[in-house]
């Protein structure tokens, strides 16, 4: 197992392994899951998720992790920081956050629990001035956790699915604003 990462009062964040292949596709690709990320992936697909997640920390010093219980050590979620990677983004200079959580472990936290720990590493570690959030107008669950990290949502930052798939929309906060300094985003 590797070192955590962050740590929060229920979940161990830490690095994605070479083990971590098979319980992410049997826990996290499901149907259920992966309803508003485009549906299941093929296992090369998220093995390539898995291995930038490496060579980003290599390089940087943060990416997604695996979040595992620590009572126990089940696998609940990847999540984690990175610069924005969808190719159709008008802001790819900006700080990403984001995650996924197995089924079973819905309505229980612990996606918050997650995001505010990787917030608050993300401005404090790596002095970033501002962290969005993607997702698309259809994925309420999201955005909703968005807006319970105090992020605002960012209509200027929106951009078209190169796909044809459905709009992708952006919620920010800034460094300020999670101090309890100043508005969520700026303009």
């Amino acid at each position: 197992m590797t070192a955590p990462v962050l740590t929060t009062e229920r979940l161990i964040l830490r690095r994605i392994g070479a083990d971590d292949l098979e319980p992410h596709m049997e826990l996290l690709n499901t149907p259920e899951v992966m309803r508003h990320l485009g549906g299941v992936q093929p296992r090369e697909v998220i093995a390539a998720k898995h291995a930038a997640s490496r060579a980003s920390f290599a390089a940087n010093g943060y990416g997604f992790m695996i979040a595992e219980e620590r009572d126990g050590g089940a696998m609940v979620a990847h999540c984690g920081l990175r610069r924005v990677a969808h190719p159709a983004a008008p802001n790819p200079e900006d700080f990403e956050i984001g995650w996924v959580v197995r089924a079973d472990r819905w309505r229980q936290g612990y996606a918050l629990e997650a995001m505010r720990a990787v917030i608050d590493w993300g401005f404090t570690a790596f002095d970033a001035p501002r962290i969005v959030a993607l997702t698309i107008a259809s994925n309420v669950g999201s955005w909703r956790l968005m807006e319970k990290l105090g992020m605002t949502r960012r209509e200027n930052l929106d951009f078209a699915d190169p796909d044809g798939g459905e709009r992708h929309i952006q919620y920010a906060i800034t460094r300020r604003a999670w101090e309890g300094q100043g508005p969520a985003a700026d303009t």
